[in-house]
């Protein structure tokens, strides 16, 4: 089996995971890797992250023009501008998972910071998650917002839609958009209880022990 065999099922086998666990719904949610050759894997446009088909993934060039496979998603342009901006990273998560959607739309949040450090766990693997302002679907404003934001952060919430996460493998980039999403679950279940969150000097110890 080739890199690209092995990656094509990575992403099907990646998306059934989140799909079937309730992490995405109905046709939300895109994923990507890169390849050696600068180029990309996408899941397609419409599609289902629960029914996705290896031989149907879109296949992009480094230029971003589809080589074979169906459309990409619409949102291609939130991968390409998040690898243009962190060149270490091989892989990009897009979902619309519930939690995290819902931290998206409260108002009154830390715009630069969403969530708190409530746990190791999440400082470890997100760190700090800036909001970018909400943007219609599709509209190509938004990857300018997010463009101003990803060489600092690997991990953004868009507003009232979701998180986009960036990480050096499709499994690290599912791993912090995980640790996203249940922050956020647990943000959501204390909001209103006096909570003892991680000091600066234990989420500085945590960095400089973990560095991202």
């Amino acid at each position: 089996m080739t890199r690209e065999s092995e990656l094509r099922e990575q992403i099907c086998l990646g998306g059934a995971s989140l799909f079937n666990r309730g992490l995405t719904h109905g046709s939300t949610g895109n994923l990507s890797v890169r390849l050696e050759d600068g180029g990309w894997l996408m899941t397609p446009t419409g599609s289902s992250l629960g029914t996705l088909d290896p031989a149907r993934l879109a296949r992009l060039d480094p230029a971003g023009r589809l080589v074979s496979g169906d459309a990409p998603t619409k949102e291609a342009f939130l991968h390409t501008t998040m690898y243009a901006e962190r060149p270490a990273a091989d892989a990009v998560v897009h979902l619309h998972s519930t939690c995290s959607v819902a931290v998206s739309c409260l108002d009154g949040i830390d715009h630069g910071n969403c969530l708190p450090p409530i746990t190791a766990y999440y400082v470890m693997r997100v760190g700090e998650l800036p909001l970018v302002p909400f943007f219609p679907p599709g509209d190509p404003g938004l990857a300018e917002a997010v463009r101003n934001l990803a060489g600092r952060h690997h991990a953004v919430l868009l507003a009232n839609h979701g998180p986009v996460v960036a990480g050096s493998s499709l499994p690290a980039a599912m791993d912090a958009i995980e640790e996203l999403e249940e922050t956020a679950r647990l943000f959501l279940l204390l909001r209103g209880q006096p909570v003892r969150l991680l000091t600066g000097a234990q989420v500085a110890d945590l960095r400089r022990r973990f560095p991202s």
